[in-house]
């Protein structure tokens, strides 16, 4: 179960003062009851335990997938892309691109508009085999739109017609969509985006569980961790990790620590970063309020964004993500002479220096007036991920609901589509 550790953030408490945690109970059981605003897209609560049933099917496609496939291209933006893109480079040793260490390498397109980089990506793809999952529960967002046209093309030319349709998977709307009405014209095998969850919550759908099965994360047990951790922070207590996070970083926000930077000291943990950034920053950032969500991977960003976070201005609050176990041992090496003077650790573990620089960069943050949360998961595996994703998922839901706006919607969103749509000349 995630822990949340808020020694650091104590003695940055006004006298007397405490995170709202009647009002953190307040806002979960609106969530839970749904009598919050945009309690029609809180499908996510159960989502895990929806998708039981439709584990089968997602094994079925992925094994198809694996089996006529040297790569996946994963077509889609925001929502559609990031959670999928966090856990398998949070799991999957991986090089800047591709996932190195399945037969099926994934490739993530459709997120920009940029010519070099979707040509980069044909390079690399070369005269593989492949296969695409577009996901988009419209099919109007125009990056993965066009990004899915010229994909759909190059399969047309390579298989044929009807070879193509073959390798195109749609995760679209169940009922209606751009996306929808092709995929029932041409045939493709489909699933489902719920219409009851919104696309930065949607991870633990067939959105992400597809992409995952396929490079190999077991989503099996990934559903089942998701669905224990809810359980676990299902409890109405102070003590709930989700309470305490959300309230706190509203009790900060209020104090006028308008930035939260979140940090992790392992670097595959950078899509989730992202993923934790649209989730926050899409749900919170409206009617003129909201925490800024910025990330920083440590210890690298420590040699270039360590000097504004200790020394500059006081707006930010910082929350650290760690897992309770390291996956290998690692010893630093003895060396005859000593000519670098690091002999004084040798022998220890290279995941005790990390846990021991954890340990220095926090009391200096927090010494130059930087309130510090630790987050824990319990390891970095399908478990460690499953509860984070349930419980940035929560603690959002209820830190909204703090915050006094409906976490579900994204009315700002559509403001650049429309002026975007109006000057390409569409129709």
């Amino acid at each position: 179960m995630i822990k949340v550790d808020l020694s650091g953030a104590r003695s940055f408490f006004a006298k007397g003062g405490a995170p709202n945690y009647a009002g953190a109970a307040k806002a979960h059981r609106a969530l839970m009851e749904g009598t919050g605003l945009g309690s029609e897209f809180t499908g996510w609560l159960k989502l895990a335990e929806k998708m039981q049933g439709e584990l089968k099917a997602l094994h079925a496609a992925a094994s198809r997938i694996r089996g006529n496939s040297d790569a996946l291209i994963v077509i889609g933006i925001g929502g559609s892309y990031l959670g999928a893109r966090a856990a398998i480079e949070l799991l999957s040793p991986i090089d800047e691109d591709a996932h190195k260490n399945v037969a099926t390498q994934i490739f993530f397109v459709g997120n920009g508009l940029s010519p070099d980089a979707l040509n980069d990506t044909l390079e690399k793809l070369g005269s593989r085999d492949f296969s695409v999952n577009v996901i988009s529960k419209s099919g109007t967002t125009l990056e993965p739109a066009l990004a899915f046209r010229v994909f759909k093309q190059i399969l047309e030319k390579k298989y044929g017609f009807s070879g193509a349709k073959k390798r195109i998977v749609a995760t679209t709307d169940a009922r209606s969509g751009v996306l929808k009405r092709i995929a029932d014209q041409e045939g493709y095998s489909q699933f489902a985006v719920p219409d009851d969850v919104g696309g930065r919550f949607s991870v633990l759908s067939p959105v992400g569980l597809l992409p995952m099965a396929v490079a190999g994360i077991d989503i099996d047990k990934l559903v089942q961790a998701a669905i224990q951790s809810m359980k676990d922070m299902g409890t109405q207590s102070p003590e709930n990790p989700a309470w305490q996070y959300a309230a706190t970083r509203q009790y900060f926000y209020e104090m006028g620590k308008t930035v939260e930077i979140l940090g992790c000291y392992e670097p595959t943990f950078r899509y989730m970063a992202e993923w934790w950034k649209q989730l926050y920053g899409e749900s919170e950032g409206k009617n003129g309020v909201g925490i800024l969500p910025v990330s920083v991977e440590y210890t690298a960003d420590l040699h270039s964004m360590g000097q504004f976070i200790q020394d500059g201005p006081a707006r930010h609050l910082e929350t650290v993500v760690s897992f309770k176990n390291n996956r290998t041992k690692f010893k630093v090496p003895f060396e005859v002479g000593d000519s670098d003077g690091l002999n004084y650790l040798a022998g220890r573990e290279f995941g005790d220096v990390q846990r021991t620089v954890m340990d220095a960069v926090r009391q200096a943050h927090i010494a130059g007036g930087v309130p510090n949360i630790r987050v824990e998961a319990s390891s970095r595996d399908e478990t460690g991920l499953a509860e984070l994703f349930t419980f940035f998922e929560l603690a959002c839901g209820i830190s909204g609901y703090l915050l006094g706006v409906n976490p579900f919607d994204q009315p700002g969103v559509e403001a650049y589509k429309k002026a975007m749509f109006k000057l390409l000349g569409k129709p």
